[in-house]
């Protein structure tokens, strides 16, 4: 890739402009530079050079391995399970499924382990849906491919409801309200999200559940599932999580692993028995340890 230094970028190390642009982890902008794949005006350097506007950079990025899923035992909060599907309580700080930068350590390693195989893409086998790393609570997995396609038409037609409670900054002007803005990848910074034109549709109804200190806890609930939804909508709004270090800022008066935010409420219809069902987790400790020192 060729890129020119724009004014704005002027002043930044070399290497966050590539991540940026690439919209790679750092273990694999590091592998760049290591290699001498990032140059300057056709000389290899290093990723803590100062670049100025106008300079011309060129870089190619390693090849990437394969992801693959290994079975790992992890002790994981099973709420409920039976012959078609499980629901877990999954804990903030654990990612979802594999993902570059994150091969193993994941839920999907933990479930594997649990049940031997599970249908689908074998990346995301089961899921069909998932939470932020950082954020805890309940997820239903399905271990059959009726289960699968069944439950992901229901998310699909917004017959799941998911509920969510969070600490935001600040107190929002309406104790209520809906958020609707289109979401998308970040044009500035690939490693993000935001509301844009052409982004795909994103809303989120929110409503006061307590004042606190300069803080407030909203309840959420979703009508879509985007990637970080409610960290980019809250962001936008001017509130953003506590302690989100994407959208808003680490807080280090906290213990939480990130932002915060819990899948507090979900409830579905049994794939095979259409039978209701519904789970609530109450927030982990760190959560509620934020909470009160926010009081």
């Amino acid at each position: 890739m060729h890129h020119v230094v724009t004014p704005e970028e002027a002043g930044q190390r070399a290497d966050r402009i590539v991540a940026q642009l690439a919209g790679a982890p750092r273990s694999l902008v590091a592998a760049a530079f290591k290699e001498g794949r990032v140059t300057l005006t056709g000389d290899a350097i290093k990723g803590s050079a100062t670049l100025e506007s106008g300079d011309e950079i060129e870089f190619t990025l390693p090849e990437r391995p394969e992801l693959e899923v290994r079975p790992e035992a992890i002790d994981v909060p099973i709420l409920y399970e039976d012959d078609a599907l499980l629901v877990v309580d999954k804990p903030a700080g654990m990612t979802t499924h594999p993902a570059r930068g994150a091969t193993s350590g994941t839920l999907l390693n933990a479930l594997i382990a649990h049940t031997g195989t599970l249908p689908g893409d074998p990346l995301r086998a089961g899921l069909v849906h998932r939470l932020d790393r950082d954020t805890s609570g309940p997820l239903v997995v399905a271990k059959t491919p009726h289960a699968l396609t069944s439950l992901g038409k229901a998310i699909a037609r917004r017959y799941v409801q998911r509920e969510y409670l969070g600490l935001v900054t600040g107190i929002p002007q309406h104790a209520s309200g809906t958020i609707d803005g289109p979401i998308g990848r970040d044009p500035r910074n690939r490693l993000k999200y935001a509301i844009v034109a052409d982004g795909k549709p994103a809303v989120t109804h929110y409503a006061l559940r307590e004042r606190l200190a300069s803080a407030t806890e909203l309840q959420f609930t979703l009508e879509t599932g985007r990637t970080h939804q409610i960290r980019v909508h809250m962001s936008a709004l001017g509130h953003p999580l506590i302690n989100d270090p994407l959208y808003g800022r680490t807080d280090h008066r906290f213990a939480l692993p990130g932002q915060a935010l819990h899948a507090w409420r979900l409830r579905f219809r049994h794939p095979i028995t259409r039978e209701a069902m519904e789970f609530e987790v109450p927030p982990p400790e760190e959560y509620r340890l934020a909470k009160q020192l926010l009081r």
